[in-house]
């Protein structure tokens, strides 16, 4: 975990770079109407961690996220990602870069089968040209890889025994992890992942903590929106708190357990502020 060691002489205040950033942004803002949900100044994203992004409800997280997955237009503002542009980039072309997402409300094709939903994920598909489609030895090689492949990953997952099943059929806690598995299937290089433990029973929870850091042990970034305060502490190696769009506070989790711009944020508490007799 080079990249957690390199966060140790990090300083912890918001806005903060880091020494090797994956991902960047600059100056991103989103406003509907006269409610400005995202006035972030910068964000640098350090590589081969487990970064979550914290804050009350409505604090932004979720817009920032789709703002830098390409699924909502900022209003003003850029970022890269890999050392390349970002801002602008449609979301299918940031996947087949290496930059892929999960949904707080998971987005599985219930009407396909679990592996069907596994195969869609498979990049570059000879199979999917009109011309190549014709001449099954020009995919079939392809086709059974992405098969194994696949097949390997609902292994990992637990839900190996599923993968004929329809997508429909599985639980809330078996969609998350079937979402974080065909992502993998991508072969990505940051994995952001919106709300993951929300809804999910405590034996799963355990589960899903596990899987998201072997995401890191097995050299990925990833970018994690969590209400959790147990889960965030357990398994970040930085965390970036936000509050009414903006980013309050960053730093280890030690460093945001006592920090008061986030006990406020969260509690409405001021600890500086004077107390009466």
């Amino acid at each position: 975990m080079a990249g957690s060691s390199e966060l140790s002489t990090v300083a912890a205040e918001p806005g903060v770079d880091k020494p090797d950033e994956i991902l960047v942004a600059d100056g991103v803002t989103r406003r509907y109407g006269g409610l400005t949900a995202v006035n972030v100044d910068h964000l640098s994203v350090q590589r081969g961690v487990i970064t979550a992004l914290i804050g009350p409800n409505g604090a932004g997280k979720t817009t920032l996220f789709n703002l830098l997955c390409g699924f909502d237009r900022a209003d003003t503002g850029r970022w890269s990602f890999n050392g390349k542009t970002a801002s602008g980039v449609k979301p299918y072309q940031l996947a087949r870069r290496g930059m892929v997402r999960t949904f707080q409300l998971t987005k599985v094709l219930g009407r396909m089968t679990v592996l069907d939903n596994m195969l869609l994920a498979t990049p570059n598909q000879r199979g999917e040209s009109m011309v190549q489609a014709l001449i099954p030895g020009a995919w079939g090689a392809q086709e059974r890889a992405a098969r194994s492949k696949a097949m390997d990953l609902l292994q990992r997952f637990k839900l190996e025994a599923l993968a004929n099943e329809y997508a429909a059929g599985l639980s809330g806690g078996q969609r998350k992890l079937l979402e974080m598995a065909r992502a993998l299937m991508a072969d990505p290089s940051l994995v952001m992942l919106d709300e993951p433990m929300a809804g999910v029973n405590p034996a799963l929870t355990q589960s899903l903590l596990g899987h998201v850091t072997a995401l890191r042990d097995d050299g990925m970034s990833v970018l994690f929106v969590e209400h959790d305060m147990d889960v965030i502490m357990k398994i970040s190696d930085w965390v970036v708190c936000m509050a009414e769009g903006r980013i309050i506070a960053e730093g280890r989790p030690a460093d945001i357990a006592g920090n008061d711009a986030v006990i406020q944020a969260y509690l409405g508490i001021d600890r500086n502020a004077p107390r009466g007799d």
